[in-house]
Protein backbone atom coordinates (compact mmCIF):
# COMPACT_ATOMS: atom_id res chain seq x y z
CA UNK A 1 0.00 0.00 0.00
CA UNK A 2 2.33 2.66 -1.20
CA UNK A 3 2.16 6.84 -1.85
CA UNK A 4 0.62 7.47 1.57
CA UNK A 5 3.25 10.24 2.12
CA UNK A 6 3.53 11.13 -1.51
CA UNK A 7 -0.41 11.98 -1.72
CA UNK A 8 -0.04 13.84 1.36
CA UNK A 9 2.73 16.16 -0.05
CA UNK A 10 0.82 16.64 -3.62
CA UNK A 11 -2.08 18.25 -0.76
CA UNK A 12 0.38 20.59 0.77
CA UNK A 13 -0.33 18.29 4.07
CA UNK A 14 1.65 16.55 6.35
CA UNK A 15 2.61 12.46 6.09
CA UNK A 16 0.59 11.38 8.50
CA UNK A 17 -2.61 12.75 6.74
CA UNK A 18 -1.77 10.31 3.76
CA UNK A 19 -2.15 7.14 6.06
CA UNK A 20 -5.33 8.59 7.53
CA UNK A 21 -6.60 8.92 3.74
CA UNK A 22 -5.63 5.53 3.41
CA UNK A 23 -8.20 4.02 5.11
CA UNK A 24 -10.84 4.29 2.40
CA UNK A 25 -8.53 2.53 0.30
CA UNK A 26 -8.57 -0.49 2.52
CA UNK A 27 -12.09 0.11 3.00
CA UNK A 28 -12.38 0.11 -0.42
CA UNK A 29 -9.79 -3.22 -1.60
CA UNK A 30 -11.58 -5.24 0.98
CA UNK A 31 -15.23 -5.04 0.63
CA UNK A 32 -14.34 -5.14 -3.66
CA UNK A 33 -12.08 -8.42 -2.77
CA UNK A 34 -14.67 -9.65 -0.78
CA UNK A 35 -17.79 -9.28 -3.98
CA UNK A 36 -15.68 -11.19 -6.33
CA UNK A 37 -15.26 -13.98 -3.93
CA UNK A 38 -11.45 -13.48 -3.20
CA UNK A 39 -10.70 -16.01 -0.20
CA UNK A 40 -8.47 -13.89 1.91
CA UNK A 41 -6.26 -10.33 0.98
CA UNK A 42 -3.47 -9.29 3.17
CA UNK A 43 -2.27 -6.20 3.84
CA UNK A 44 1.33 -4.72 3.70
CA UNK A 45 0.55 -2.09 6.78
CA UNK A 46 4.31 -1.96 9.02
CA UNK A 47 7.17 -3.14 8.09
CA UNK A 48 10.25 -4.37 9.98
CA UNK A 49 11.65 -1.84 8.73
CA UNK A 50 9.26 1.18 9.09
CA UNK A 51 10.16 1.30 12.64
CA UNK A 52 13.22 3.38 11.62
CA UNK A 53 10.71 6.28 10.54
CA UNK A 54 10.62 8.99 12.22
CA UNK A 55 9.52 8.49 15.67
CA UNK A 56 5.89 10.67 15.28
CA UNK A 57 5.21 9.39 12.03
CA UNK A 58 5.72 5.68 14.17
CA UNK A 59 3.47 7.00 17.04
CA UNK A 60 0.74 8.42 14.76
CA UNK A 61 0.87 5.24 12.81
CA UNK A 62 0.23 2.79 15.82
CA UNK A 63 -2.70 5.14 17.16
CA UNK A 64 -3.98 5.61 13.90
CA UNK A 65 -4.46 1.51 14.06
CA UNK A 66 -5.71 1.23 17.07
CA UNK A 67 -8.39 3.74 16.38
CA UNK A 68 -8.81 2.32 12.37
CA UNK A 69 -9.70 -1.47 14.07
CA UNK A 70 -12.11 -0.55 16.87
CA UNK A 71 -13.69 1.61 14.10
CA UNK A 72 -14.58 -0.99 11.55
CA UNK A 73 -15.57 -3.60 13.69
CA UNK A 74 -19.12 -3.30 13.03
CA UNK A 75 -18.36 -3.11 9.11
CA UNK A 76 -16.15 -6.08 9.84
CA UNK A 77 -19.01 -8.24 11.19
CA UNK A 78 -21.30 -6.86 8.52
CA UNK A 79 -19.37 -7.80 5.80
CA UNK A 80 -18.28 -11.26 7.20
CA UNK A 81 -14.70 -10.06 7.53
CA UNK A 82 -12.39 -12.37 9.50
CA UNK A 83 -9.19 -10.14 11.04
CA UNK A 84 -5.45 -11.61 11.18
CA UNK A 85 -2.41 -10.79 11.54
CA UNK A 86 1.33 -11.30 11.11
CA UNK A 87 4.53 -10.28 11.83
CA UNK A 88 6.48 -9.86 15.12
CA UNK A 89 3.35 -8.44 16.97
CA UNK A 90 4.93 -8.71 20.21
CA UNK A 91 6.64 -5.03 18.64
CA UNK A 92 4.33 -2.86 18.63
CA UNK A 93 2.31 -1.01 21.53
CA UNK A 94 0.95 -2.76 24.13
CA UNK A 95 -2.49 -0.75 23.42
CA UNK A 96 -2.03 -1.61 20.09
CA UNK A 97 -1.67 -5.68 20.38
CA UNK A 98 -4.91 -5.43 22.75
CA UNK A 99 -7.14 -3.99 20.53
CA UNK A 100 -6.06 -6.07 17.29
CA UNK A 101 -6.47 -9.58 19.68
CA UNK A 102 -9.82 -8.16 20.67
CA UNK A 103 -10.99 -7.47 16.73
CA UNK A 104 -8.99 -10.93 16.15
CA UNK A 105 -11.23 -12.81 18.77
CA UNK A 106 -14.41 -10.60 17.69
CA UNK A 107 -14.36 -11.64 14.69
CA UNK A 108 -12.79 -14.78 14.75
CA UNK A 109 -16.36 -16.43 13.67
CA UNK A 110 -16.87 -14.38 10.56
CA UNK A 111 -16.36 -16.52 7.24
CA UNK A 112 -16.74 -14.55 3.98
CA UNK A 113 -12.81 -13.37 3.51
CA UNK A 114 -10.00 -13.61 5.67
CA UNK A 115 -8.18 -9.93 5.92
CA UNK A 116 -4.36 -9.90 7.50
CA UNK A 117 -2.67 -6.87 8.26
CA UNK A 118 1.35 -7.84 7.93
CA UNK A 119 2.79 -5.51 11.08
CA UNK A 120 6.30 -5.17 12.01
CA UNK A 121 6.65 -7.73 9.47
CA UNK A 122 9.45 -8.67 6.91
CA UNK A 123 10.16 -11.91 5.09
CA UNK A 124 13.80 -12.53 5.65
CA UNK A 125 12.55 -12.41 9.18
CA UNK A 126 9.74 -14.93 8.91
CA UNK A 127 11.92 -17.46 6.99
CA UNK A 128 14.54 -17.02 9.80
CA UNK A 129 12.28 -17.61 12.71
CA UNK A 130 10.69 -20.13 10.67
CA UNK A 131 14.37 -22.41 10.28
CA UNK A 132 14.80 -21.41 13.86
CA UNK A 133 11.46 -23.66 14.81
CA UNK A 134 12.02 -26.59 12.44
CA UNK A 135 15.53 -26.71 13.86
CA UNK A 136 14.55 -26.83 17.23
CA UNK A 137 12.05 -29.77 16.63
CA UNK A 138 14.69 -31.33 15.26
CA UNK A 139 17.00 -30.32 18.15
CA UNK A 140 14.08 -31.84 20.56
CA UNK A 141 13.72 -35.28 18.75
CA UNK A 142 10.07 -34.62 17.55
CA UNK A 143 10.83 -33.77 13.87
CA UNK A 144 13.23 -35.87 12.00
CA UNK A 145 15.63 -34.33 9.62
CA UNK A 146 14.64 -36.09 6.58
CA UNK A 147 10.90 -35.50 7.25
CA UNK A 148 11.43 -31.54 6.07
CA UNK A 149 9.51 -30.57 2.93
CA UNK A 150 7.89 -27.93 1.54
CA UNK A 151 4.50 -28.52 4.34
CA UNK A 152 6.42 -28.65 7.20
CA UNK A 153 8.08 -25.24 5.79
CA UNK A 154 4.81 -23.99 5.39
CA UNK A 155 3.56 -24.95 9.05
CA UNK A 156 6.22 -23.00 10.44
CA UNK A 157 5.70 -19.59 8.51
CA UNK A 158 3.31 -16.71 10.08
CA UNK A 159 0.72 -17.74 7.01
CA UNK A 160 0.65 -21.37 7.87
CA UNK A 161 -3.28 -21.16 8.03
CA UNK A 162 -3.47 -18.89 4.84
CA UNK A 163 -3.31 -19.84 0.75
CA UNK A 164 -0.29 -18.85 -1.34
CA UNK A 165 -0.16 -15.65 -2.71
CA UNK A 166 -2.18 -15.88 -6.29
CA UNK A 167 -1.81 -11.84 -7.16
CA UNK A 168 0.50 -9.01 -5.99
CA UNK A 169 -0.77 -5.40 -6.68
CA UNK A 170 2.05 -2.68 -5.39
CA UNK A 171 0.40 0.46 -5.94
CA UNK A 172 2.26 4.03 -6.54
CA UNK A 173 4.30 2.98 -9.25
CA UNK A 174 7.46 0.81 -7.20
CA UNK A 175 8.34 -2.40 -9.10
CA UNK A 176 10.22 -4.21 -6.03
CA UNK A 177 8.47 -6.83 -3.34
CA UNK A 178 10.70 -5.00 -0.34
CA UNK A 179 10.86 -7.94 1.95
CA UNK A 180 7.00 -8.93 1.75
CA UNK A 181 5.80 -12.45 1.44
CA UNK A 182 8.79 -14.21 -0.05
CA UNK A 183 8.19 -17.64 -0.31
CA UNK A 184 3.94 -17.00 -0.42
CA UNK A 185 4.94 -15.82 -4.06
CA UNK A 186 7.06 -17.54 -5.39
CA UNK A 187 4.59 -18.15 -8.17
CA UNK A 188 2.41 -15.18 -7.70
CA UNK A 189 1.66 -12.72 -10.39
CA UNK A 190 2.31 -9.18 -9.50
CA UNK A 191 0.76 -6.25 -10.82
CA UNK A 192 2.13 -2.65 -10.56
CA UNK A 193 0.09 0.27 -10.64
CA UNK A 194 1.30 4.37 -10.57
CA UNK A 195 -2.23 4.89 -8.70
CA UNK A 196 -1.32 6.03 -5.18
CA UNK A 197 -2.87 4.16 -2.16
CA UNK A 198 -5.24 6.54 -1.00
CA UNK A 199 -6.66 7.27 -4.31
CA UNK A 200 -6.93 3.12 -4.89
CA UNK A 201 -10.64 1.66 -5.25
CA UNK A 202 -11.95 -1.23 -6.30
CA UNK A 203 -12.34 -0.67 -9.86
CA UNK A 204 -8.82 -0.29 -9.52
CA UNK A 205 -8.71 -4.06 -7.95
CA UNK A 206 -11.31 -5.23 -10.40
CA UNK A 207 -8.35 -4.10 -13.07
CA UNK A 208 -5.77 -5.41 -11.84
CA UNK A 209 -7.81 -8.75 -11.18
CA UNK A 210 -9.32 -8.58 -14.81
CA UNK A 211 -5.04 -8.42 -15.84
CA UNK A 212 -4.44 -11.41 -13.44
CA UNK A 213 -7.57 -13.98 -15.06
CA UNK A 214 -5.89 -13.09 -18.82
CA UNK A 215 -2.40 -14.28 -17.96
CA UNK A 216 -1.42 -17.62 -18.30
CA UNK A 217 0.00 -19.78 -15.54
CA UNK A 218 1.47 -22.29 -16.06
CA UNK A 219 3.96 -23.33 -12.79
CA UNK A 220 6.85 -24.97 -14.41
CA UNK A 221 4.45 -26.63 -17.38
CA UNK A 222 4.20 -25.67 -20.95
CA UNK A 223 0.90 -24.05 -22.65
CA UNK A 224 0.61 -27.21 -24.67
CA UNK A 225 0.55 -29.27 -21.40
CA UNK A 226 -2.06 -26.88 -20.07
CA UNK A 227 -3.91 -27.01 -22.98
CA UNK A 228 -4.28 -30.84 -22.82
CA UNK A 229 -5.35 -30.53 -19.17
CA UNK A 230 -7.90 -28.07 -19.84
CA UNK A 231 -9.50 -30.46 -22.44
CA UNK A 232 -9.32 -33.74 -20.27
CA UNK A 233 -11.57 -31.47 -17.75
CA UNK A 234 -13.90 -30.27 -20.17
Amino acid sequence: MDGNGRWAKKQGMARIFGHRNALTAVREAVIGASEIGTEAITLYAFSTENWSRPKIEVDALMNLLTKSLKKEVPDFQKNGVKVNAIGRLNDLPKRAQQTLKEVIDVTKNNTKIILTFSLSYGSREEITSCIKKIAEKVKNSTLSINDIDEEIVQQNLYTYNLPDVDLMIRTSGEQRLSNYLLWQMAYAELYFTDILWPDFRREDLYKAVETYQNRERRFGKTSEQLDGEHEQIT
